[in-house]
């Protein structure tokens, strides 16, 4: 199983960078970046606290941390239109020298996209225009030219040079059962969920469903997850996953994770403490996994 470090969008870059090539010198495999603009805060919470925005922490990634994977959880696909996102993930690819994922999702968050003037669709449209976005990364990913003439977005005879290095793996962020699993049975080489190890391996079920009803090979899609992680000390209240508690507990939940075939266990550093605390945390997991 893969170990990957996912580092909070808000702290400094100096953090992101310490626990990033922490995980590279110590045998890590990744490094994940949420795509936010603010905290996800509801209306009269506080809002201002900084939060780093992802393309701009990838790219930076892909030059400072030279062996790691590195990787986006998961870009809105709200948030920019799809043939702008499909050079911005070729050029960070180009940068990685080839350890670029691109991630991807329907996108959620909706103090963001109020605020900003981004329109967010119902459900339903929200994934149609999701699908539509896909197709227009593919074509423009892996094709010479690319035309999608569409009811959310129409590019023509469109060009997207240079290319990835090599074809870009796509990961989907989602749980949905009825249509974004699905979605992730047709398009993706990969596939992220949040939840502990039940509820991940239900979910990956699910998929698996999914990809034999469109004559997929489920094998051809690499399952990843995270939940909140604990080393040491109570695990807290609230409706976000959490792992661990002990090393002894985080051990059970990783075998439990690696019994139904979980390829990539992604760790949130939000409980791992800061500074030198972050760091022993970090080994004691990578002792572990």
């Amino acid at each position: 199983m893969r170990l990957s470090i996912w580092p909070g969008a808000g702290q400094d870059f100096a953090g992101v960078l310490e626990v990033s090539r922490h995980a590279e010198t110590t045998g890590w495999d990744g490094v994940w970046f949420a795509d936010h603009f603010m905290p996800n805060t509801d209306p009269g919470e506080d809002d201002t606290w900084p939060v780093l925005e992802c393309g701009s922490v990838v790219a930076a990634l892909a030059a400072a941390v030279p062996r790691v994977r590195i990787g986006t959880l998961v870009y809105g696909m709200t948030y920019r239109h799809p043939a702008v996102l499909a050079n911005m993930a070729a050029t960070v690819d180009r940068i990685s020298g080839g350890r670029f994922v691109l991630g991807v999702g329907a996108g959620w968050q909706v103090n963001e996209h109020q605020q900003y003037g981004i329109e967010l669709p119902p459900i339903k449209q929200r994934i149609d225009r999701f699908v539509e976005g896909l197709h227009v990364l593919e074509g423009l990913l892996n094709d010479a030219r690319t035309t999608v003439d569409g009811t959310y977005y129409q590019v023509t005879d469109a060009v997207c040079e240079p290319k990835p290095v090599r074809p870009l793996p796509l990961l989907i962020g989602a749980k949905g059962e009825k249509r974004m699993l699905r979605v992730v049975a047709e398009h993706a080489d990969e596939w992220n969920c949040w939840g502990r190890p039940d509820l991940v391996a239900h979910k990956s079920a699910v998929l698996d469903e999914h990809c034999a009803a469109v004559g997929r090979d489920p094998g051809a899609i690499r399952r990843t997850a995270q939940a909140l992680t604990v080393v040491n000390g109570p695990l807290p209240e609230g409706s976000t996953p959490v792992i661990g508690g002990s090393p002894e507990k985080l051990a059970e939940d990783v075998a439990a994770y690696a019994e139904f075939g979980l390829d990539e266990l992604i760790i949130p550093d939000g409980l791992l403490g800061t500074g030198a605390e972050r760091l022993k945390a970090m080994d004691v997991i990578r002792g572990i996994v």
